[in-house]
């Protein structure tokens, strides 16, 4: 009967998304209400001991966005204020001209890592696809030579590292270390990225597809030299937050528990603290070094958090699943009924995220839906719980298809025929959670829980 209804719950899911197109934090929470009561929980109580339908998902609002809203408000604000001063041009002008025309591939990845680690897929992609288009025409190469190692590369960062919100929320679900996540997953997600990313141009039948531009809809904003910051600052305060919680998780891993420099760096490496640090170096240098007016800086700053509003609010309808999972008892049903299974916990989870993810088209709806119902299988123990981070963020990026809104701006973006973009996106997309799935396992193979 449980799976029943979670069945039943996944299924209202699908109809209210893909039926009656209703946006996910309202989808979520009106499966959450109705999973709830078919558990049992009622909706209203006298008795302050019994959790209520409301009770669980007001429990899991609340514990799942937690500090996530630091990490997604701190890493959105960093990201477009580096961008719209110019540091992500910087970096990509600079590496361009110094790997050269033969390697311009190369460096378009290099520049996606380092701006992908701050920037959301969509934010960064609008930012970076102008410096592509214009190296294509200076240097007279295809569009999508240099365009689908931008995308390939972005949508690496975006699936397997924290401060991204996908691995983020499920970090909080699993209640794994962000710095750990974050060093795994580079671990896992460079050489995956820069694989794909570097191949995928090369295939047939990825050649023969041609971009077709539309004009006015890039942003024509243009720096100079003189209004873009040095590489050197472009790539310090870009990298900053990341090697302050990379760097305390190292720590972590090889000095003695109660060490003065794990504490230090445990506090300074924690992820919200270290996006703030981040943010305030980057705000300082703007004002006092290049004398840019606050008003503009906050304007970037207010501009960022639109683009994350309605991701964080559809975590929380995530968590507040989770919560009802949890509080009627399916969480343990779960538990009980897997505890037998000849199966990776690492391969049930990211299955249960690639099959939301394909049917639901939106990875922040399947990543945290996925990891509600896969909870337990990290709970249960013998897994390292950020690897399982990673196994459910991968499983949500497989398949990108007419459902999702990325692929929608991936093909505007390059004008591009629906059946093309299919055959480009789709399945790069789908070779990135498969080879992401075979990292995790062989990463879990040495390091468990």
């Amino acid at each position: 009967m449980p799976l029943v209804i979670l069945a039943a719950g996944i299924a209202l899911l699908l109809v209210l998304m893909l039926v009656f197109k209703l946006n996910g934090f309202i989808a979520l929470i009106l499966v959450s209400i109705a999973v709830g009561l078919m558990q049992g929980l009622p909706f209203i109580s006298d008795d302050d001991e019994v959790t209520t339908v409301m009770g669980a998902i007001v429990d899991g609002v609340g514990g799942q966005v937690d500090d996530l809203i630091l990490i997604l408000g701190f890493g959105a604000m960093l990201g477009v204020l580096m961008a719209d001063m110019g540091a992500a041009n910087r970096l990509a002008t600079s590496l361009i001209n110094s790997f050269g025309v033969k390697r311009a591939q190369l460096a378009i990845v290099i520049v996606a890592f380092l701006v992908g680690v701050v920037l959301f897929w969509e934010t960064a992609w609008v930012i970076l696809i102008p410096i592509v288009f214009a190296v294509a025409r200076q240097q007279k190469l295809p569009v999508m030579w240099l365009a689908i190692p931008l995308a390939i590369a972005l949508s690496t960062m975006h699936s397997f590292l924290p401060p991204h919100p996908g691995p983020t929320a499920v970090a909080g679900y699993y209640d794994a270390s962000i710095g750990k996540t974050l060093l795994f997953g580079l671990i896992i997600a460079l050489p995956i990225g820069l694989l794909v990313a570097l191949v995928w141009p090369r295939l047939g039948f990825v050649r023969k597809v041609q971009a077709n531009v539309p004009e006015g809809l890039v942003s024509e904003k243009e720096f100079t030299d003189e209004t873009m910051p040095s590489f050197g600052v472009s790539l310090g305060i870009t990298a900053l937050p990341v090697i302050l919680i990379a760097g305390s998780a190292i720590l972590e891993l090889t000095l003695p528990e109660g060490n003065i420099a794990v504490k230090i760096f445990g506090a300074i490496g924690d992820a919200p603290v270290a996006l703030l640090i981040g943010l305030l170096v980057a705000l300082l240098y703007f004002r006092l070094g290049r004398h840019i007016p606050m008003d503009t800086l906050m304007d970037s700053c207010s501009k960022s958090i639109k683009s994350i509003a309605m991701i964080i609010f559809i975590i929380g309808a995530g968590g507040a699943f989770k919560q009802v999972l949890q509080a009627g008892g399916i969480s343990d049903y779960i538990a009980d009924l897997t505890s037998g299974w000849n199966v990776s916990p690492i391969i049930l989870a990211w299955g249960i995220a690639a099959l939301m993810r394909i049917a639901l088209g939106s990875a922040s709806v399947a990543v945290t839906a996925a990891a509600g119902i896969a909870t337990p299988l990290v709970a249960a123990g013998g897994v390292s719980p950020e690897i399982m981070v990673l196994a459910t963020a991968c499983g949500s990026v497989i398949a990108s298809h007419l459902n999702d809104p990325g692929f929608w701006m991936f093909k505007e973006f390059l004008g591009l025929s629906v059946s093309d973009t299919l055959k480009v996106r789709t399945t790069y997309t789908t070779v990135l959670a498969i080879l992401g799935l075979g990292g995790c396992l062989l990463l879990g193979a040495f390091i468990t829980s």
